[in-house]
Formats: structure tokens, sequence, C-alpha cells
């Protein structure tokens, strides 16, 4: 029996293009937004470190894609059981996401249905978007097949945001909000706390509503105050 693939997911409302800050990544922001929108166009394949934005660009694309009217799957290969059944179970889909293709390397069964479901995808005109750690060549396939076919895609490795540009994010997104993060603010949180981009912006909505429901300012002491009754755990 196939497993219940996860056809109907409920997009997180952040992980969307607009929600994405490039930096030295605007060139593979492009490349997916556009097999997201453009049938025909060069499948794509992302590499790179956690925190690097992979499975931000995979959701961002199928809710672009599905938003234009496209048949959109994404299938977080770390978290699913049975690969190879998943994997040959695919259907319908005009727009596929591959998540953590890590998952399936050394696994025979699952790469030879990887390999099946690429053929299938070009022969049907479906498009396929890979994202991983490491380039096809590094990733420890043992099928050479199936490395040579990923290897055909258009390749991108993701570079994560530094310290500065994640600070702009966040003073730009407190601006927003009507915030003002002082340095100092800015200099506790990330000595104390992940340095992760979606998991930072996610901790300033939590300030924010502290913030909103005191009436006070974001200060070092409401920070301590607020993290420590929310159980936020440092990094």
């Amino acid at each position: 029996m196939i497993p219940q693939l996860p056809l109907a997911l409920r997009w997180p409302r952040r992980q969307r293009f607009e929600h994405f800050h490039a930096g030295a990544n605007a060139a593979a922001v492009a490349a997916v937004r556009t097999l997201a929108l453009a049938p025909g166009a060069p499948w794509v394949y992302l590499h790179g470190s956690r925190g690097s934005g992979r499975s931000h660009l995979l959701m961002a694309a199928c809710q672009a894609a599905a938003a234009a009217g496209r048949r959109v799957q994404y299938l977080p290969l770390a978290t699913l059981g049975d690969h190879a059944a998943v994997l040959r179970g695919v259907a319908g889909s005009e727009l596929l996401a591959l998540d953590d293709l890590g998952a399936i390397a050394g696994r025979r069964e699952a790469e030879h249905a990887l390999f099946d479901l690429y053929n299938r995808a070009r022969a049907e005109g479906s498009a396929l978007l890979f994202a991983a750690d490491a380039t096809p060549a590094k990733l420890g396939l043992e099928l050479p097949d199936l490395r040579s076919r990923l290897g055909a895609c258009t390749q991108f490795a993701l570079k994560p945001l530094d310290d500065d540009e994640r600070r702009a994010v966040l003073k730009e997104q407190a601006a927003a909000r009507g915030i003002e993060l002082d340095d100092s603010v800015l200099d506790w949180l990330f000595a104390r706390y992940a340095r992760d981009l979606g998991a930072l912006l996610d901790l300033l909505d939590q300030l924010d509503q502290a913030s909103l429901a005191a009436q006070r300012r974001i200060t070092i002491p409401f920070l301590r105050g607020v993290l420590r009754d929310g159980g936020e755990s440092p990094r």
C-alpha cells in the first residue's frame, strides 16, 4: 500500500518568494521562480547547508505554481517512510519539489525509483525541483545514471545570509511593525539564540505580540522575561 502523500499540504505562510531574502542567491531565486511559473523551464537542483533556504524556496515554488493553477506536490523525503513506494506512487503533478535528497542516498530501491520518476517526468512534461545538502556528485548516490541525470539539472549553491544581512532583515521587519530594535538588543539575541532567519522572524512575531500586550519597548530586560516565560531555548 502506497503511503498517503502530502498533496493537500497547508503551505506555511512565510514560505513564499516575497519572504525570501535573496542576498547572494538572486540567480537561484529567479531560476526557481521561472521553473514554478513557466512550463518547459530548466529543472533546478539546489544545494546548501541547513539554514540556506532550500526548503523555503521549494515551498515558495509550490505555492506560486499552485496560485498559477498548476498541480503541485512537495515531498520532504527526510520525513517520509518507504521512499521507493512514495516515489513510485507520485502521479499527476505538473511541478514536483523533492526536498532532502540525501535521505535516499545509498538506498538501492529508492534510487531506482527516483531514476524512473525522473525519466517519467521528462516524458510527461512535468517539472522537477530538487534540494539537498550537497551536489549530486557528493551526495553519496550509488546509481551512476541517477547522478548523471541530477547533474544535468541547473545547479545552484545556496549561501546563507551573513550576520549583517540577517540583522538588516530583522531591523527592516521590525520597522514594518513599528518596532525599533537597538543594536544592543540584536547583539544580545545573536549571542544567545539560533541564527536561522526563519526562527528569528518567528521570534520577532512573538516579541511583537508580547510588546503590544505589555505596552513596553523591546529592551534586553524585557527580552529576558519574555523568552524565559516562553521557554525559548538558546542555540
